[in-house]
């Protein structure tokens, strides 16, 4: 505005008729220490006289409006005369600086202090805590608004102000003029202990004031170092003054700036020693418990055990509130009245799990965690052994804050993974079970909110929570007080944050319009795109893009970039040129009979510039078959953004489509690269490894046993044990496919079709351990689908003759001559006895107990057994493949070459059931026992005859004059002439 405004009417600070007696020293270090903590203290008189000590009370009640229009509040918020306009107002460069000299010497270092938090916390009710704020900034300057200067205009000028380093300030923060007055008035503190100020305590004020103007920023930027110098010299006056809460929350506020900027390892420092400072012990351990309704034995249970110090007179402070007059009793009996006649709920309402199968919590049935002895001495038990995991005593806000921030450390210093959600859950867990402050227990709602929010039997109540915690912050559900005095000693989330978080969680659980109300209001306007689209209103989010282009809406981040100060103007214009660009994709997106149109308008618009125009050109033509239209758009998109994994993917299979090998498998070797965790990649690599070399339509044979609607059509099938071609492929491929599906089986554990190729390329390598494992964990994924068809009997049938190829005394497979000095077994655990564990463990665990309906499976038993010792299991492995092969098989009777090989198995039978039945029945087991073994079966003839005669007798009506049965007779009679 340009504008000249009439002179500020604020008249000067009133002095009082009567000279008012000043407090004493002792008496200003207690204000200033009641400030910093959010309590006025007992020690301080209760109806103050003093100016500072009465505003000090006030703010600390929480009435704010009453600081911010008391005399001391106007003589400092004086505007110069004349008014300047608003582009001049509050700027340091202005000729007339703000607050004025004449002002700051007219009003007391102790007034400003406290008309400086009045301000810092009226920001930061507006913005995170609640309730709604009856004031606004352009109430203080009465001649502004006369002149016709609105609040929009007081905060768009602010949020200017309010940018550092170059990053823009948020433009939808409400009221920030608070917040820069509040700098300026703390700027104009001293840094060091001064007789108003004995604590010094300014420099502390000022880091709370940078670090609520972080939470605006785009990115954060780190303090100067001149920032911490004064909070050194202010930890020692602390410490001096016996302030131990005081003392530990500096160290935590300042754990927590360095959280802010990713310093994550001062960050862990500063709250080791803020714990140590506030004299609390905690201990993450175990316990035994249970976590499910229905559990049936205890399990160790992670549970964090944490014990506050005594704290002599600030619990009684607690516990009679600020009149200290009132007797314990009463205080309680007259809160559950006030609570009972209004209503009110003092603190942010837990909502419960209600799952048919978890918890609530955990429950510990163990009065005892695993604690080790204090120090080296093991005599001398833990400050915490006599803790119950399920019943620990109530924890001190300050101490729940300290957790809280050791808690997101874990998450900032640890991996991506279910350990590390369960150590935070531990934390949060100690903190929520007893709530004693509205901000803290808001926090630690939303950290189990959060942690939650990825597990299927917890995210709705994860998504219901965060709900129910912006809805309560315009309520008057609990004092201003109470939801400030913590707020600077945790990282609790602004209310756009966390409405953004809540839209991305609704669009994740399909509650779209929930999601698009939430986007709208923050002007995130791509995200409510995609929201209407969801909807099958893609209308909708054309308008949208169309007054995008137009410039008739601009989106929340394009407001923010185009604020950055440091952006040439080069690099601006070049960044509305990429938004033009994805604005124009996103049209191809919505309409797609225009969509290379659209593309191809925005890599025009774009300067060639857009990477995402040629991705989605690519895909486009991938989606049509156009493979070598496909493969020129991708390798332009990945010249300008070679990060892109999904790009090189599909590039990959592009290039397979047209049996380029040599390109797929850089494609696919560069998308390991960038996702190591990419399961589909690392088997289309291992598939094109056995390809390369190959000529073209060459392609080895696959087997067809896959289900048509399980087949993923851009994914490549790696040969199978058919295959026409593996001769030809050289072994050094074949290795590389061994490794490449070895990492693909890391990460797509529940993928099948790699476990298949992986044992088809095991057998190959001659891995034939690693091929046992898979052809193991294959039937464990198949077998309730394909039954027998799960189990690759081919495979089967070369494990048994790798094992079976030697000696069946493990003292026979030596290198060399077996009584020679020195010679050892072999342990090849690809063969032989080395591999013999391996396939028992598979026929025993993992196929037998769920395949039993294939006689060829049954029959590779047998010879396992058989080359074992054990002639009784043989036996029976022998007539269980009888039993489910030619016993249930009708054809036999039917069909005359169906007829011929069942009596050429019988009678095989019959031939083992000869050799087998007199022999011991356990060859390993007899040997080094004396007396006589039991025979493997006793009744063999018996047995044998009747598997005959029944059969014979099946069959005779069809076949009963065919030579085969009439052999079978002969068989019969052999067996009878033997009894």
């Amino acid at each position: 505005m340009s504008r000249s405004v009439s002179p500020s009417s604020h008249s000067p600070l009133p002095r009082p008729a009567m000279p008012v007696p000043a407090p004493s020293s002792s008496e200003l270090v207690q204000a200033e220490a009641s400030l910093l903590s959010g309590r006025y203290r007992f020690s301080l008189p209760s109806q103050p006289s003093s100016i500072f000590l009465s505003l000090t009370r006030t703010a600390l009640e929480g009435d704010l409006s009453a600081v911010l229009t008391s005399p001391a509040a106007k003589a400092l918020l004086t505007l110069p005369s004349p008014t300047p306009v608003v582009d001049d107002l509050f700027s340091p460069s202005s000729p007339s600086p703000f607050p004025s000299s004449s002002a700051v010497s007219q009003v007391g270092e102790g007034e400003r202090l406290v008309v400086g938090i009045a301000l810092l916390h009226a920001f930061v009710q507006v913005n995170w805590t609640g309730p709604d704020l009856s004031i606004s900034p352009i109430d203080l300057f009465p001649s502004l608004a006369e002149s016709g200067t609105t609040e929009d205009d007081l905060n768009r000028h602010a949020l200017h102000l309010l940018a550092y380093a170059g990053e823009p300030a948020y433009h939808l923060a409400l009221r920030a003029t608070f917040l820069l007055l509040a700098q300026r008035i703390f700027a104009t503190l001293p840094t060091e202990p001064s007789a108003a100020l004995p604590l010094g305590s300014g420099a502390w004020w000022a880091l709370r004031a940078g670090m609520a103007q972080q939470h605006l920023l785009d990115e954060s930027v780190p303090f100067p170092a001149e920032v911490y110098a004064p909070l050194e010299a202010l930890a020692e006056h602390l410490e001096e003054a016996g302030e131990l809460d005081l003392h530990a929350r500096l160290a935590l506020e300042r754990g927590l700036a360095h959280h802010q900027f990713g310093e994550d390892r001062r960050a862990a420092e500063a709250f080791v020693v803020a714990a140590r400072r506030s004299g609390m012990e905690y201990l993450l351990t175990g316990a035994m418990g249970r976590r499910t309704k229905f559990q049936v034995s205890d399990l160790t249970q992670l549970v964090l055990l944490a014990e506050s110090r005594t704290r002599e007179g600030v619990e009684e402070e607690e516990r009679l509130g600020k009149d200290g007059e009132k007797k314990k009793e009463e205080k309680e009996e007259a809160a559950e009245e006030e609570k009972k006649a209004d209503g009110r709920s003092v603190l942010p309402e837990a909502l419960a799990l209600n799952d048919d199968t978890l918890l609530e919590q955990t429950q510990f049935t163990s009065t005892t965690a695993h604690v080790p002895p204090s120090g080296s001495d093991a005599s001398t038990p833990h400050p915490l052994a006599h803790l119950e995991p399920g019943n620990q005593p109530a924890l001190h806000p300050l101490d729940q804050c300290i957790l809280l921030s050791l808690c997101l450390n874990i998450r900032n210093t640890s991996p991506a993974h279910g350990l590390t959600s369960s150590q935070m859950s531990a934390f949060v867990a100690r903190v929520i079970t007893h709530p004693r402050n509205w901000s803290v227990h808001t926090m630690a709602l939303l950290l189990r909110s959060r942690l939650e929010s990825n597990r299927s039997r917890t995210v709705e109540r994860a998504t219901l929570q965060l709900q129910a915690l912006i809805e309560q912050m315009p309520t008057s559900d609990s004092a201003l007080p109470e939801r400030l005095r913590y707020f600077f000693a945790m990282p609790l989330p602004a209310k756009w944050e966390m409405e953004r978080e809540l839209a991305k969680r609704f669009l994740s659980l399909g509650v779209v319009r929930s999601a698009l109300d939430i986007f709208e209001r923050l002007e995130m306007w791509e995200d409510a795109v995609a929201c209407w689209v969801h909807m099958d209103r893609a209308d909708k989010g054309l308008a949208i893009v169309r007054d995008l282009l137009s410039g008739a809406r601009t989106e929340s981040d394009a407001v923010v970039a185009r604020s950055k100060d440091t952006l040439a103007p080069a690099t601006r214009s070049r960044i509305d040129t990429a938004r033009q660009a994805k604005l124009w994709c996103l049209l191809g997106d919505l309409e797609p009979e225009k969509c290379v149109e659209h593309y191809s308008r925005a890599w025009d618009v774009s300067g060639k510039s857009s990477s995402r125009a040629m991705r989605s050109l690519g895909g486009y033509y991938f989606a049509h078959a156009k493979w070598t239209e496909a493969i020129e758009a991708l390798r332009e998109a990945l010249k300008i953004n070679p990060l892109f994994h999904r790009t090189w993917f599909v590039l990959g299979c592009a290039c397979a489509r047209v049996e380029n090998w040599d390109e797929a498998a850089e494609a696919f070797s560069r998308c390991v690269a960038i996702e190591e965790e990419d399961a589909e990649s690392w088997n289309n690599l291992a598939s094109v490894y056995l390809r390369m070399g190959e000529k073209k339509n060459n392609r080895p044979v696959v087997s067809d046993d896959e289900d048509e609607d399980e087949r993923d059509p851009n994914a490549i099938t790696a040969p199978q044990l058919t295959s026409a071609s593996s001769a030809s492929v050289p072994h050094s491929r074949k290795v590389d496919a061994h490794r490449a599906l070895k990492q693909g089986i890391r990460h797509g554990y529940d993928n099948w079709r790699i476990w298949q190729n992986y044992m088809v390329v095991s057998m190959d390598v001659g891995e034939l351990s690693e091929a046992t494992r898979a052809l193991g964990r294959l039937v464990e994924m198949r077998s309730e689908k394909t039954g027998a068809g799960s189990v690759d009997v081919e495979v089967l049938e070369r494990l048994v003759d790798a094992v079976t190829r030697a000696p069946r005394r493990e003292a026979d497979a030596v290198d060399g001559d077996a009584g020679a000095a020195g010679a050892q077994v072999q342990h090849n655990p690809n063969e032989g006895h080395g591999l013999y564990p391996r396939v028992e463990h598979l026929f025993v665990h993992q196929i037998l107990p769920r395949v039993s309906e294939e006689p060829r499976v049954f029959r590779a038993h047998a010879r396992l057994l058989l080359w074992r010792g054990r002639y009784r299991a043989a036996l029976d492995a022998h007539l269980k493949a009888y039993r489910c092969g030619i016993a249930q098989d009708g054809t036999v009777e039917t069909d005359l070459g169906r007829f011929r090989e069942a009596a050429e198995e019988v009678e095989e039978l019959v031939d083992v059931m000869r050799n087998l039945g007199d022999k011991p029945a356990d060859v390993e087991g007899e040997e080094g026992k004396g007396g006589e073994a039991e025979e493997a079966q006793k009744d063999w003839r018996f047995q044998a005859r009747s598997l005959v005669r029944t059969f014979c007798g099946r069959t005779k009506a069809s076949f009963g004059e065919e030579k085969e049965w009439e052999r079978l007779k002969e068989v019969l009679d052999e067996l009878k002439r033997g009894d």
